[in-house]
This record gives structure tokens, sequence and C-alpha cells, in this order.
């Protein structure tokens, strides 16, 4: 059984800082090939699709079309505000290994 992916609520509440759900748009999460390690994150603003798996929470959405979804299976994406910047993280237990920027991965 593949489990779908999480939202921290850390996600979710940078969503509503930056008026996402007020826009009536989501937070995309898509896997494409590409990248130094074989496949590359994209992670935008975007309105849903009626096939996108729709995760909710703080009157936000993040989506996940169907082709990403394995790729995701059992990941976390958060929120991560450091020294060196802000911006949406994921945590994919499939990939055996990332670049360093955190963008790409293989699995």
């Amino acid at each position: 059984m593949n489990l779908p992916p999480t939202v921290t609520d850390r996600a979710f509440e940078r969503l509503s800082e930056i008026g996402a759900g007020d826009k009536g748009q989501a937070l995309r999460v898509a896997v494409e090939g590409g990248g130094c390690s074989g496949f590359q994150y994209e992670i935008k603003l975007d309105m849903p699709a009626d096939d996108d798996l729709v995760l909710e929470g703080q009157g936000q959405r993040v989506v996940v079309d169907a082709m990403s979804l394995p790729f995701l299976t059992g990941a976390v994406i958060d929120f991560s505000e450091e020294l060196i910047g802000a911006r949406f993280v994921i945590e994919n237990p499939n990939a055996s290994s990332s670049c360093g920027c955190g963008t790409s991965f293989s699995m």
C-alpha cells in the first residue's frame, strides 16, 4: 500500500502567509525527469487539476499529480527557513541519493 505524502503545519502556515488559498491556488509538488541526480522536484503555485491528489490543511491545499505520486510515497512536504534562505523542501524516503541543493534525487 502506497502512503500519500504528508504536509507539515509549517508548510500550510507558509501557504497561508503568502495568500495562496485566497487566490484559489495550491502548492503543486511534481516530479520530473532531469536534474543532476536523475529526477527533480517542481514546486510552484498552481491551480488544482481534476485528477490531482489534494492534501488540505489550515484552509490551504497542496496538490500532487497522478504521475508524480508514486515517487512521493511517504514523503514529507515542509517549509524551511535558514540563514541561506527559505523554501519548501521534500523529505523523500524513496530517494537513494540527492544533490546538495535538494531539488534533484535518484531512486
